[in-house]
């Protein structure tokens, strides 16, 4: 096994390529999902985009050290390790996992430039967020590199050593589930539709009074300033989230 610091993978007898510990990976991915979130919901729901700044530069760090200089000393990664430090290692190919991990990296890149050193807000940083969460999420919940997957499509050379085998693993014929149980999930998703409906169409009694006191009585005019929507709310259109927040009507 390598020991050199300056590399990408480990290099061990018995593997034609370099490689990675699958669940390290996944479990810092789980790790950077749970803050990314965090700072997503902030932003998303409380307009404070502060966080997500932070979350930013110490994405980009983790990602520098990731790409640049070796996995073994990107911090999300030496504490994944750590929490499946009892499990057996499963080994994954690296070249496809750097791929991946380019593109994360240049999205970060992309959120440095845009909020954290123009401090634009807007949609694009929306979109960008959500894309780093889907490739978070898809990672460490189900194992799925998507970045993987693409780079299996603009690569010249043969993908190797995929998480769950999947480079060579075919499925045998109701892998995925029977009919039997699709009608189960769309029975469930059809009841919580109306489960919804129900709800929102049936306000509890405080909800109701609240309502009808917001209508009908005359708004005090302190009340009326304390309720006036900050800039920040206006600027990503989230003025009814943050009357809803602030107990505003």
């Amino acid at each position: 096994m390598s020991k050199a610091l300056f590399q990408f993978g480990e290099h061990i007898p018995g593997y034609s390529v370099a490689v990675l510990n699958e669940r390290a990976v996944r479990a810092a991915a789980g790790i950077l999902f749970f803050f990314a979130m965090i700072t997503f919901m902030n932003a998303m729901l409380l307009g404070n985009f502060q966080p997500t700044r932070v979350f930013v530069v110490a994405f980009l760090i983790d990602f520098t050290l990731r790409i640049f200089v070796n996995p073994k000393f990107s911090p999300s990664l030496i504490l994944g390790q750590w929490m499946v430090r009892k499990q057996e290692p499963e080994y994954v190919g690296a070249p496809q996992k750097r791929f991946a991990w380019a593109i994360g990296f240049s999205l970060a890149l992309l959120m440095l430039y845009l909020i954290v050193i123009k401090g634009v807000i807007g949609p694009i940083n929306m979109l960008v967020c959500g894309t780093c969460l889907l490739l978070l999420f898809f990672e460490s919940s189900f194992g799925i590199c998507i970045g993987c997957k693409l780079y299996d499509l603009f690569s010249k050379n043969k993908v190797e050593l995929c998480p769950g085998n999947v480079c060579s693993f075919s499925p045998p014929p109701g892998a995925g589930g029977t009919w039997l149980q699709g009608a189960v999930l769309v029975l469930f998703l059809v009841a919580v539709f109306n489960v919804v409906g129900w709800v929102y169409s049936h306000p509890t009694s405080q909800q109701a009074a609240q309502d009808v006191s917001a209508t009908t009585a005359p708004q005090d005019p302190a009340e009326a300033e304390r309720c006036k929507v900050p800039e920040f709310a206006k600027k990503i259109g989230h003025e009814q989230q943050w009357k809803l927040h602030n107990g505003c009507q």
